[in-house]
C-alpha cells in the first residue's frame, strides 16, 4: 500500500475510487432490474463482473484509507463528492438486497408449495379417526430434487 504525498495523487486516486464504485454501482442496479423482471439466469451472468469489480473496489478503498488524512486535507471537495457517490451506491446496494431477497422469498415458497404438493399427491386419500382426511405424513414423503443451476 502506498502512501499518498502529493495532491495530484490523491485527486487520481480519489478519481479511481469513485470510477469503480460507479461501474459497481451500474452493475448493481442492472442486476436488480433483471432480477426484478425476472430474467434471474441473466442477473446470475453479472456475478463475477460484480466479485472483480468489488475486488478492485476493496483494494482501492484499504488505499484510500490508509491516507484519508491526507486526502481530506488536500482534496476536500472531492473527498466529499467521493462521500456523495457512496451514499448513491449504498442505496443501490440496499434496493438490490431487497429485490434479492423478495426473489428469494418467492422461489423458496414456490419450492416448499410444490414439495407440499407432490407429497399429497403420493400419500393414499385416507380418513382418520375423526373423520377427516389425514395430512401426508412427512416422514414418507418423496425426496424432491432441484438443479441449482441457472
Amino acid at each position: 500500500m502506498s502512501l499518498i504525498t502529493r495532491t495530484t495523487e490523491a485527486e487520481k486516486a480519489i478519481e479511481d475510487v469513485s470510477n469503480v464504485i460507479e461501474t459497481l454501482c451500474g452493475v448493481v442496479e442492472q442486476e436488480t432490474a433483471l432480477v426484478h423482471a425476472g430474467k434471474v439466469r441473466m442477473a446470475a451472468g453479472l456475478g463475477p463482473t460484480k466479485a472483480e469489480l468489488a475486488g478492485e473496489l476493496l483494494a482501492r478503498g484499504d488505499r484510500l484509507k490508509a491516507n484519508a488524512k491526507f486526502l481530506l486535507q488536500s482534496a476536500p471537495e472531492r473527498c466529499a463528492a467521493l462521500q456523495r457517490l457512496q451514499e448513491r451506491f449504498r442505496a443501490a446496494l440496499q434496493k438490490n438486497m431487497v429485490v434479492l431477497a423478495t426473489a428469494h422469498a418467492v422461489s423458496e415458497g414456490i419450492v416448499r408449495r410444490l414439495s407440499g404438493d407432490l407429497a399429497r399427491k403420493a400419500s393414499p386419500q385416507v380418513y382418520g379417526a375423526t373423520g377427516r382426511t389425514t395430512a401426508p405424513d412427512p416422514k414418507h414423503g418423496r425426496p424432491l430434487a432441484i438443479s441449482r443451476k441457472l
